[in-house]
């Protein structure tokens, strides 16, 4: 991760909240992207300082925040911690880690990323966000998951010796939970050896993803602003409508991908959340193709309504 330390994590989600927790106390104040995941706001809920949000990726607002954070600090004796991510799960763009850390010749912070998505599919290397934004070396806190690229479970955290030599005595989801078992920490010592030794592996995985959102979006399809692996797909619809079409796809045409509907998105939006892989072939990605230009055919032509309807009838 190009950081000179690190520390194994149990859990990712436990392992956000806990960093935070310990990073931080009454005394300081946190400065973190609206769009942020759950458990980084869950983290945040419990700290007792002050904390400012900013709109997703508007620099010129973080600005802002951190104008008023910095002249908070002053009179705490705090600091500041600025929270985003290197790719936000929901939409699959990345965080503007370049200009967040060009404000660092401004304003004294420290930054913490948590780039679950971005760490082994983005970067020369693999190292993530930072990497290929060209500012890993300004991160001064680096968090990920090997729930994603490396399909397992458990995290790590990295960044200078002092910051994990405190992480590691206090870290209470560390210290008062089971570690990370030693078969997982096996496998993804193996994994983290095809990370290195086959970047293939990624090109591989990149092929498939620009295959899937190239002909995604050459079909019609909305998929937002993604720079990353992870593809969405939004669509207009109810809940009813998202729950017959998520089945009609599994059953009928054997896809399966994940649902997300209000209150995680507005109301009315169906946001279909793919995530292409390296096992994944070129005939997957047709295949996916043609199911989704079907199902939205029906979607537009309500028949998912009619089924949700008739459903309802049936249950009466």
């Amino acid at each position: 991760m190009q950081k000179p330390a690190g520390l194994l994590l149990n859990y990712g989600y436990q392992g956000v909240l806990s960093t935070i927790d310990a990073l931080i106390d009454r005394r300081d104040i946190v400065v973190y992207d609206s769009e942020c995941h759950a458990c980084i706001i869950d983290g945040l809920r419990m700290h007792m300082g002050k904390r400012f949000v900013y709109p997703h990726n508007d620099i010129e607002n973080l600005e802002k925040q951190l104008v008023r954070a910095t002249k908070l600090a002053e009179e705490t004796g705090g600091g500041i911690l600025v929270i985003t991510e290197g790719v936000f799960g929901m939409t699959g763009n990345m965080g503007d880690l370049k200009g967040i850390v060009a404000l660092k010749e401004q304003f004294e912070f420290r930054l913490l990323v948590d780039d679950a998505h971005g760490y082994g599919t983005l970067g020369a290397t693999g190292a993530g966000a930072g990497e290929e934004q060209g500012v890993q070396d300004q991160i001064d806190v680096y968090f990920s998951t090997f729930a994603k690229s490396m399909a397992g479970i458990g995290a790590f955290v990295a960044g200078e010796p002092e910051i994990m030599e405190y992480l590691k005595f206090n870290m209470r989801s560390q210290i008062f939970a089971k570690s990370l078992p030693l078969p997982f920490v096996k496998g993804m010592l193996k994994r983290l050896e095809l990370l290195r030794s086959k970047p293939e592996l990624k090109d591989k995985l990149w092929e498939i993803a620009s295959g899937l959102q190239n002909g995604l979006k050459d079909r019609g399809f909305n998929i937002g602003t993604t720079q990353s692996c992870v593809t969405p797909v939004y669509l207009k619809g109810g809940v009813g409508e998202a729950a017959v079409l998520a089945m009609d796809l599994r059953e009928n045409y054997n896809i399966f991908c994940s649902v997300v509907i209000y209150p995680v998105v507005p109301k009315d939006v169906i946001l279909l959340r793919l995530i292409p892989t390296a096992a994944h072939s070129l005939d997957d990605v047709q295949q996916t193709l043609e199911a989704f230009s079907a199902i939205k055919g029906k979607l537009d032509a309500g028949e998912y309504q009619k089924a949700e309807l008739a459903q309802e009838m049936m249950m009466a």
